[in-house]
């Protein structure tokens, strides 16, 4: 049975696996270089309630997770957060990156966000599609702007933004 439930410090050796493994084998990130436990720890460290992470778990395992990161530092842009999510290869394709995304989204609308982004990559396309699906908005795409694996790439930007009426 799948659980999404908020994650913990214990949390962070799953959550640093999943992503490092995206690091290494796909565009949907463009750090180049795997991340230590020290690095993650102060990542995790820069979420809070406002800007929360998510985990699934499947069976006790950890299969994937999601984030609200603040877009800038800058306090203009307190209300805006980026949205972010891994799911395990294994567990790919069968709903789970959906469901954080949406659990994800309900939470940055639920703690009084007005606006979440995403950066995809180029070739995302089932990514882009996820999006969609729960109403974010394409603006724009970035051009040529990251280089991963050899390749320049683009990077398709969406958004969601939240009415007072919603």
């Amino acid at each position: 049975m799948l659980n999404i439930r908020p994650a913990t410090v214990n949390d962070l050796d799953a959550i640093t696996e999943i992503y490092n493994e995206a690091i290494v084998n796909t565009t949907a990130t463009f750090d180049t270089e795997e991340k230590s436990a020290e690095e993650q720890l102060i990542w995790f460290s820069k979420h809070s309630n406002n800007f929360p992470i998510f985990i699934a778990e499947q069976d006790g395992t950890i299969v994937g997770w999601a984030s609200l990161s603040r877009w800038s530092d800058r306090c203009a842009y307190d209300s805006t957060a980026e949205v972010s999510f891994y799911v395990k290869p294994e567990f790919q394709g069968i709903g789970i990156g959906k469901k954080l995304l949406k659990i994800i989204t309900l939470e940055g609308k639920k703690v009084g966000l007005h606006s979440i982004l995403s950066r995809i990559s180029q070739g995302s396309m089932a990514s882009i599609h996820l999006h969609e699906a729960l109403h974010y908005k394409h603006v724009g795409v970035l051009k040529e702007v990251g280089r991963k694996f050899g390749n320049l790439l683009d990077v398709y930007m969406m958004q969601i933004v939240f009415n007072s009426e919603d």
